[in-house]
């Protein structure tokens, strides 16, 4: 009995040593790291691991800009950090309230966690289904997290931390709120999920693909020197946003001619995938979970309602 119970324990130890973020963080620019996760989808293998989080050592303290999708990613970045600067953490901005880029908020629970009041909204709405989903997708790399809410409201305009001023967007097409932080005093430009590159993006939330394209504008009209998507590798030029204007613009069009033709949603969900976009990760689930998403509401828009308003 004593030989299985060290076996059981043994077991134990191995398993939860196999549940580990081996987090490698990047200097990307002066003072300023970049985790960069999978392109790939969520699975037990990566632990959700598949996003972009950084942290920046502003001279007062560091600025974490996303937490993860879970607790123990959360402390993971929490060591990483402390071992990587040796500064203590004085703020954490989240861009959006999905569940990759929030879920580590617990390991933060001592220091302010700002986002758009629209982002907190969402979050207390949404994010226990969210975390659910996250449990059945990644299983025990999820174990202990739970939802914990944004405590500061931020607002658009100019922050100052230490030696860096940031630039804050509020902007909606990814989710309806959505952060972007332009650091002007690097010009690195962290875009949260309204840029996705080399993988293809996201759309369960979205008000709009012309939303999108317009808030895609407003980016790239920045003086940024280097692109940090949320999910896909950084970029100097603007190639992420040719890509994401490429892809909204062809999505947009499938569903437009699909309401023109009366094609039902079926028909749409076998939409060949174009020669350009075959190396982008995830073209055809998201294609399928795009226009499950919104094709519904094109359709709407098409159809005159037979009451005459």
């Amino acid at each position: 009995m004593r030989y299985l119970l060290i076996f059981l324990l043994l077991l134990c130890t191995q398993v939860f040593a196999d549940l580990e973020y081996r987090l490698q963080p990047r200097l990307i620019a002066a003072d300023t790291w970049l985790m960069e996760g999978s392109t790939g989808n969520f699975a037990k293998e990566n632990g959700g691991n598949i996003v972009n989080v950084a942290f920046i050592d502003t001279g007062d303290g560091v600025l974490v800009i996303d937490t993860g999708p879970s607790k123990r990613y959360g402390e993971a970045l929490r060591r990483v950090i402390a071992q990587t600067t040796g500064k203590p953490v004085k703020r954490v901005l989240l861009t959006h309230h999905h569940p990759d880029h929030v879920l580590g908020n617990q390991a933060f629970a001592d220091v302010p966690i700002g986002a758009l009041a629209g982002t907190a909204k969402l979050l207390k709405e949404q994010g226990n289904a969210m975390a659910e989903n996250m449990y059945r997708l990644v299983g025990d790399w999820m174990r202990g997290t739970e939802v914990r809410l944004p405590d500061q409201v931020v607002e658009p305009g100019t922050l100052q931390l230490g030696t860096h001023r940031l630039r804050l967007l509020g902007l909606r097409g990814h989710t309806g709120a959505d952060l972007a932080i332009l650091d002007e005093t690097t010009g690195v430009l962290f875009a949260g999920d309204l840029v996705f590159y080399q993988r293809a993006l996201t759309t369960p939330n979205s008000p709009g693909l012309d939303v999108w394209l317009a808030d895609l504008d407003t980016l790239q009209a920045l003086p940024w020197k280097l692109i940090v998507p949320g999910h896909g590798p950084v970029a100097s030029d603007a190639a992420p946003f040719a890509q994401m204007r490429d892809y909204l613009g062809w999505l947009d069009t499938v569903m437009r001619e699909g309401t023109r033709q009366g094609a039902d949603m079926n028909d749409l969900l076998r939409t060949p995938i174009p020669e350009r976009f075959a190396g982008i990760s995830l073209t055809r689930y998201e294609l399928i979970r795009s226009i499950s998403h919104l094709y519904p509401r094109y359709e709407r828009q098409a159809l005159p309602r037979i009451d005459g308003q």
